[in-house]
């Protein structure tokens, strides 16, 4: 480039800035950083349980609970955003998480107030006043995003309100299995904890992931919701999916009494009461407990795929 005649030799040039590349249409994050924070979240929680256990310090204990009800929905969340709803919006996806999630619990504690002892038609009403509320929670959350539909979006969304119930649900089940009357149970937080975390995918998050995407499939296009028969069903299967995993424990050893007919006497099987079996039946109810929450996850593992599999932006995600 050539100095100008009326510029004395020495003087610096001007920049002329080049062409400006657009931002890019939704934050981009790190790839796998859903792993980085199950692997660092797991190694925090895991050191914070030696540390509480070695000194028997409650200070500690909110970390811990906090740790081990958060880990497992944030790291899922995190997974479904970088694979399928970058284009969603980081505040619809915090909205639902956060806010939605502590709609859904608040507004099932109230429903559920009533709901206090354990028969077939407590879980039934469990699971319809629960999928209620998170469906209208994230109805409400939604209203304004009115650019927001289809099944891929209800999936993402449905799935991430549903973790966020998950993860305050578990961190409110682990304080009160941590607090009592006779002081802190350690080990009674960490056997809370550790198998709620473990089946958190199959839960709520599954569940609500299909009323979601049943709710913005058939979205109108100035961002009013149908109240239609599939979202009708879809909520009613949801349901009867979340009842038969709270009643799993109890179809178990109503099985174990059936089958073998010794040390559980059926005419116990009242409402609000739930017998225990005995030693010689442990594994039978193991094997049925287990298997039973197997089974429920299995389908509605296989619902959400139907629905992820039939919908083409689900394959063609950012």
């Amino acid at each position: 480039m050539a100095v100008p005649q009326n510029q004395p030799p020495g003087t610096p040039r001007a920049r002329i800035p080049g062409p400006q590349q657009p931002p890019p249409p939704y934050p981009r994050i790190p790839a796998g950083l859903w792993k980085r924070c199950l692997g660092i979240g797991l190694a925090l929680w895991a050191l914070t349980a030696v540390v509480t256990y070695a000194t028997a310090d409650v200070t500690p204990l909110p970390t811990l609970i906090l740790l081990g009800g958060f880990l497992a929905p944030v790291s899922f969340v995190l997974w479904a955003y970088e694979r399928h709803g970058r284009d969603l919006g980081t505040s619809a996806v915090l909205g639902c998480f956060l806010a939605g999630g502590a709609l859904g619990v608040l507004g099932a504690s109230v429903t559920e107030y009533q709901l206090t002892r354990p028969s077939p038609w407590t879980y039934v009403g469990t699971g319809l006043a629960e999928e209620a509320v998170k469906l209208g929670a994230l109805m409400f959350l939604l209203r304004r995003h009115t650019r927001i539909r289809g099944p891929r979006a209800g999936l993402v969304l449905g799935a991430t309100l549903g973790f966020g119930f998950a993860a305050l649900e578990s961190a409110g089940h682990a304080f009160d299995a941590a607090v009592s009357l006779r002081g802190v149970g350690l080990r009674t937080l960490l056997e809370t904890e550790i198998p709620r975390g473990v089946l958190t995918p199959f839960g709520h998050g599954l569940w609500t992931a299909v009323t979601g995407a049943a709710l913005l499939a058939r979205r109108r296009a100035d961002g009013r919701f149908r109240l239609t028969a599939r979202l009708a069903g879809a909520c009613l299967g949801a349901s009867l999916l979340h009842a038969l995993w709270d009643s799993t424990h109890g179809i178990a050893l109503w099985l174990v009494a059936r089958l073998t007919r010794a040390g559980l006497d059926g005419t116990r099987f009242a409402p609000g009461r739930l017998p225990r079996s005995t030693g010689g039946q442990d594994h039978l109810f193991t094997l049925l407990s287990v298997g039973g929450l197997f089974l429920v996850a299995l389908v509605g593992l296989a619902w959400a795929h139907s629905l992820a599999h039939r919908d083409a932006a689900w394959r063609n995600t950012p």
